[in-house]
């Protein structure tokens, strides 16, 4: 096995999720071709990540789960149809095709790249279930599927999981995402000292955000007890005029950010002394390169999407949620607005003090 092809078209935090996929078979085959098939809306991210070959962009607005939307300015140049990729990857010969999405769309296009080996999940864990007929090995990670409120492990545990079928065993999962540089995070440091939170009140899913002003108010708190000027990143849609309520809010704790690209948002995550997210693609990048981070929690469950570092704090009521991965709360009053302000100020207490350094 020498050639590789990994599929995962979206969402952003998926695709934060599967990089340790490609840094265990870089470890695994080093002399080994690792291409990624991506939708190209989410490339940026996969530009920061040197164990990969190439990015192939597919140009497909209808890609991925619902979440992030991207960050920065669209390189259509840079992306073919759904045809051309077809033609694209039958030319690659890979050896291995690899599935993490659980798509039909997802497994069409991992077949279709004529790979001798497509491996995929079983039905009871793909997204979709007729997606399994199309893989020649499938994993099954058992505990109740894709959405079962008892599955207690991690997605990226998951993810790992399927490489067993190739004989993969994996220790501590690897994120191999550069550091780089970024003309947004150095004027953050430069307004802030270099000492500065960082607050995300969006995502994709309604269901997700937590209100604007209880986040004010944690940005009074870090600055009140802290010293620490919050920065509030914002991304496309209705996100910015998010942020501005949360500036508008917490009377002069916090400020804007400036519009972001992926590489910025990397960056900045980097220098943060902490960051205070819901479960959205920003949040998954902090978990990543090592970034404290407090996560609130509705919709989905921590234990499978939340940080992945020990020392970080989740505050959740992934137990009383009855709209568990839907996009828009199915009840009167979404559980969210249920988290009082106290709790997450405690919870950003902790963690803190969990890293004195970078406070």
């Amino acid at each position: 096995m020498s050639r590789f092809l990994i599929v995962r078209l979206g969402a952003l935090g998926d695709i934060v999720h599967a990089i340790p996929v490609a840094a265990a078979l870089r470890h695994a085959f080093p002399g080994s071709r690792i291409d990624w098939l991506v939708a190209a809306k989410h490339r940026a991210i996969l530009d920061l990540v040197p164990v990969i070959d190439r990015r192939l962009a597919i140009n497909d607005r209808a890609s991925g789960s619902a979440d992030d939307e991207p960050r920065g300015r669209r390189r259509p140049d840079e992306s073919v149809s759904l045809l051309g990729m077809v033609r694209e990857l039958r030319r690659a010969r890979y050896d291995v095709a690899i599935d993490l999405q659980g798509l039909i769309k997802s497994a069409l296009l991992a077949r279709s790249s004529g790979a001798q080996r497509v491996l995929g999940f079983a039905s009871s864990y793909a997204r979709e279930r007729l997606a399994r007929p199309l893989y020649t090995d499938a994993y099954d990670p058992g505990r109740g599927g894709l959405y079962h409120r008892r599955e207690t492990r991690h997605v990226v545990e998951i993810n790992l999981g399927l490489l067993t079928m190739l004989g993969i065993t994996v220790g501590a999962p690897q994120f191999p995402i550069e550091c780089v540089s970024s003309p947004v995070a150095r004027e953050v440091r430069d307004r802030t000292s270099g000492r500065y939170a960082l607050l995300n009140p969006g995502a994709a899913w309604p269901n997700k955000r937590w209100p604007p002003a209880r986040l004010a108010d944690v940005a009074v708190m870090l600055g009140d007890r802290h010293g620490l000027a919050s920065v509030v990143v914002w991304g496309p849609g209705s996100e910015e005029s998010l942020a501005r309520e949360v500036v508008a809010s917490a009377r002069g704790a916090a400020m804007l950010a400036p519009p972001t690209t992926i590489a910025d948002i990397v960056a900045l995550t980097r220098g943060a002394a902490i960051m205070v997210s819901g479960d959205t693609g920003p949040a998954h990048i902090a978990s990543a390169v090592g970034t404290p981070l407090v996560g609130i929690y509705g919709p989905t469950r921590p234990a499978r999407n939340g940080p992945l570092s020990a020392r970080d704090i989740t505050v959740s009521r992934d137990a009383v949620c009855r709209c568990h991965h839907l996009r828009r709360c199915t009840q009167d009053r979404m559980c969210l607005l249920d988290i009082p302000v106290e709790e997450v100020v405690d919870a950003v207490e902790r963690r803190l003090a969990l890293e004195p350094s970078r406070v």
